[in-house]
């Protein structure tokens, strides 16, 4: 990658995280490990109080990796932590953002100075993701201290993500999106335990059910993440296509119906299917655009394999799945006087009542029969630590509307939840025997 390339990628990450909110309009910083055309290794790093959502090039510092003044280049005043981070063996970025639902949720109130506990994620993106949980540190000074230089680049030795108390969190990874991507999923993983915290659902309940039940809380395993290929894609000569997927995945990434490059979508061939593993893709990042034998191969991906599944089983010839921090919260939920979670989920907003009415809730272990069932009746489902999916039978817009209508249908049932309404009261009275 050439500095104009890397000022490019810089700028493209900037944007999507202030479009995903995980920015104010100056806040963070980007920093990579790169070694220029000469041969020689410097740090890259985004300058003091520039805004990310518009970096120009010369809000981007390229200091030497044996320089210590950093200020004296006006990069950020902590500078000297993610030198320290890209110092770490095979981490060449880091990131840190001011991640709202995060930072909220590993807030407390105790005297300080406390050794904060790690936050741990209930959703199938931050239990795998996440491994171990996130570590979370109080410092006296929270802005550019030698106590951050210190926690913070020793958590990220042994975890992907840490959150600095009140601060945000601070990502490293191999490349500058993969350390996106972990932030991003760190984020709906706090956005997951605020929503089920507002539910009054009893979190410590689940993380215990996950800690001795992991392989039964999750309905799939995520992908392990891919660096390098956002540029593939081999369908080139279906121009009409590609628009179509890329615009998707704009808007699943735009709509938060998913975090940064989660979830799937497809649309069936005739013997193959086209597939973007990467969902939520920002329109200058993109993702992988893949062409793949609707045959299942060993090697396949969970999320892939079902893919394969509902086509073979089916006739629908487009399929979606999302990770919905705000449905996996509402998949949690337990009616007052009740003792299990919901197995439907009853829209009491107008057009999710004249659309859906009923969206079916279905456990992490529901086999693939009932799975299938419920898919073909309702076109889509919610699975409990397993997103939503959803099926059309003709475009990828048709079935973009399932998980959008999804979100919305739960932030609706959070909302009044959270103001003391009765939700069974708000409920159409034909959705009890739905």
């Amino acid at each position: 990658m050439n500095g104009r390339e890397l000022i490019s990628l810089f700028q493209n990450v900037g944007r999507a995280a202030l479009l995903s909110d995980m920015e104010d309009t100056h806040s963070g910083n980007l920093a990579v490990f790169w070694v220029d055309e000469a041969g020689h290794e410097k740090m890259v790093i985004t300058s003091t109080g520039s805004q990310k959502g518009d970096l120009k090039t010369d809000d981007i510092c390229f200091i030497s990796r044996d320089e210590t003044d950093f200020g004296y280049y006006k990069a950020s005043s902590e500078s000297d932590i993610h030198a320290r981070i890209l110092s770490i063996p095979g981490v060449r970025a880091s990131m840190h953002c001011h991640t709202k639902h995060l930072t909220i949720v590993t807030m407390d109130d105790d005297v300080k100075p406390n050794t904060p506990k790690p936050f741990l994620p209930v959703d199938p993106l931050g239990f795998h993701h996440c491994t171990g949980g996130i570590p979370v540190s109080w410092v006296a000074v929270p802005s550019g201290s030698p106590e951050m230089a210190k926690a913070i680049p020793e958590n990220l030795a042994s975890h992907p993500v840490t959150v600095l108390q009140f601060h945000g969190a601070f990502s490293r990874g191999r490349t500058l999106p993969e350390a996106f991507f972990l932030a991003s999923v760190a984020e709906s993983s706090g956005l997951t335990v605020r929503m089920a915290g507002i539910l009054d659902v009893d979190v410590d309940a689940v993380r215990m059910r996950i800690q001795n039940e992991a392989n039964k809380s999750f309905f799939l395993r995520p992908a392990p993440y891919t660096i390098d290929d956002d540029d593939v894609c081999e369908f080139p000569l279906e121009t009409e296509l590609i628009q179509e997927f890329r615009k998707t995945g704009a808007r699943i990434f735009e709509s938060r119906l998913s975090p940064f490059h989660t979830g799937s979508f497809s649309v069936r061939g005739v013997r193959t299917m086209f597939y973007a593993p990467k969902a939520a893709m920002p329109r200058e990042i993109g993702g992988p655009l893949l062409d793949v034998p609707l045959s299942e191969d060993k090697n396949d991906s969970d999320a892939m394999r079902l893919h394969k599944i509902i086509y073979r089983e089916t006739d629908f010839q487009t399929v979606m799945h999302c990770y919905t921090p705000e449905a996996e919260a509402q998949s949690h939920f337990i009616y007052p006087g009740e003792a299990e979670p919901i197995h439907k989920m009853v829209a009491v907003d107008a057009e999710g009542t004249f659309l859906y009415l009923v969206v079916p809730v279905l456990p992490p272990d529901v086999d693939t029969e009932t799975f299938l069932r419920n898919l073909h009746d309702y076109k889509v489902v919610l699975v409990r630590g397993g997103g939503v999916w959803g099926v059309g039978a003709q475009s990828l817009s048709e079935v973009l509307h399932h998980p959008s209508s999804v979100r919305e249908i739960s932030i609706y049932r959070t909302g009044a939840y959270e103001r003391g309404l009765d939700l069974r009261k708000m409920e159409p009275e034909k959705a009890k025997h739905w």
